[in-house]
C-alpha cells in the first residue's frame, strides 16, 4: 500500500508519500480499499498538532473515507469482503489502505458513489446533531448560517431547508453566496459588503424583517461571532460548531440575558460516542435523505490522492464550495 505519512507533525510539507506495508486486521476491524477520501479542517489541524486529538507518530491523516472492504478481522460479522463502506475514523484515509473498526463504517446502500459517500458523515452528522438535536428546529422558523459555502455550511442549508426552516446563508464571495442560493438558502450576505460589525447586523436585520434568527449556525468564529449574536432573535439559539476563522470568540453573556438567548455547543463526536443508539438512528434517517434527493455533499472538486499537498493549499485559499475529495486510480 502506499500512504501520506506524517512523521513530525510541522505542516503539510512535512507530509510525504511512501510505500507501507499493507496491514492486516485484528478482531474488530477492517481493512478498506479506499476509493475516496474528503479533505476537512481538522485535517490540517492535525498535520500542524493544533487538533485536540494527537495520534501518536508516525500516522497517516485523512479522517473520512470510502471505499471496499478487503478482509475482516476476528469477531466482525456485520460487515463482509467486497462491501461498500463510509467511515470516519479520525486517520488513515490519504492513501489507498486502511485499517479501520468495523463499529466506525457505515454500510453503503447501492447507488450511493464513493466520493459523495466520502464528503458525507463529517458535515451532514455534525449540521443534523446541531439543527435538529440542539437547537430543535421547527418549521418556519429561520436559520442563519455562517460560513454557509464550505462543507459544514452547505449540509446545514441543506438540513435546515429538509425542515421546513428559512435559510439567510453568509459567505464571502458573490460567487459562494450564488451557490448556496443554488441548493436552497432564501437569501444571503456577502462578508465582504459588510465588512464592519454594525454593517453586518443591519444586514441580517434586513434579511429577517427586523426579529433577527432563531437559529444561528456558527463554525466560523472569528469577528462575525458577537455582531451575529447581537442579531439574534427573541429565545434564539446560537449554535457554537467551530472556529474556522482562528480565534475563539468571547461573547458578553449579558446579550444572552436581554435576548432569553441559548448558547449552545455542538460537539457530534462526543455524542456518537456517548449516545451511540441516538446516533446510529441519526445516521438512517441521513442515508434515508440522501436517497430521497433531501441531501447531497457539494463537491468543489475531485483531485487525485498524490495531489494532496495542492489540495491543502487550495484549500488554505478559502477558495473552497463545499468538499474537496482526494481520489485513488
Amino acid at each position: 500500500m502506499h500512504a501520506w505519512l506524517c512523521e513530525n507533525p510541522v505542516g503539510v510539507d512535512a507530509l510525504q508519500w511512501k510505500e507501507l506495508p499493507t496491514p492486516q486486521p485484528q478482531a474488530g476491524e477492517v481493512l478498506i480499499e479506499i476509493k475516496a477520501a474528503s479533505l476537512n479542517f481538522p485535517d490540517l489541524l492535525i498535520v500542524q498538532n493544533k487538533y485536540q486529538f494527537k495520534p501518536p507518530l508516525p500516522f497517516v491523516p485523512g479522517s473520512e473515507y470510502a471505499g471496499i472492504v478487503a478482509a475482516v478481522g476476528e469477531g466482525v460479522t456485520q460487515l463482509k469482503v467486497g462491501q461498500p463502506v463510509a467511515c470516519l475514523s479520525g486517520t488513515g484515509g490519504f492513501g489507498t489502505h486502511a485499517i479501520a473498526p468495523a463499529k466506525l463504517c457505515m454500510p453503503l446502500p447501492p447507488g450511493f458513489p464513493f466520493v459523495d459517500a466520502a464528503a458525507f458523515i463529517m458535515i451532514y452528522a455534525t449540521s443534523h446533531h446541531a439543527l435538529v438535536d440542539r437547537a430543535q428546529l421547527k418549521a418556519g422558523e429561520t436559520v442563519l448560517v455562517l460560513g454557509a459555502a464550505g462543507g459544514v455550511g452547505t449540509s446545514a442549508i441543506q438540513i435546515a431547508k429538509a425542515m421546513g426552516a428559512r435559510v439567510i446563508a453568509a459567505a464571502s464571495t458573490d460567487e459562494k453566496c450564488e451557490l448556496c442560493r443554488q441548493i436552497g438558502a432564501d437569501a444571503t450576505i456577502n462578508y465582504t459588503q459588510h465588512p464592519v460589525p454594525n454593517a453586518f447586523r443591519e444586514a441580517v436585520k434586513a434579511a429577517t424583517d427586523g426579529k433577527g434568527p432563531d437559529v444561528i449556525y456558527d463554525p466560523v468564529g472569528g469577528d462575525f461571532a458577537e455582531p451575529a449574536f447581537r442579531s439574534i432573535a427573541w429565545r434564539g439559539r446560537y449554535l457554537v460548531v467551530g472556529f474556522a476563522a482562528g480565534p475563539i470568540p468571547s461573547l458578553p453573556l449579558n446579550l444572552a440575558l436581554l435576548k432569553g438567548a441559548s448558547i449552545v455547543g455542538v460537539f457530534w463526536g462526543d455524542f456518537s460516542r456517548r449516545e451511540p443508539k441516538a446516533n446510529a438512528a441519526m445516521m438512517g434517517e441521513l442515508a434515508q435523505w440522501y436517497a430521497q434527493g433531501k441531501v447531497k455533499p457539494v463537491i468543489d472538486r475531485t483531485m487525485p490522492m498524490a495531489d494532496l499537498k495542492a489540495a491543502y493549499a487550495h484549500m488554505g485559499s478559502r477558495g473552497v464550495k463545499g468538499k474537496l475529495v482526494m481520489v485513488n486510480p
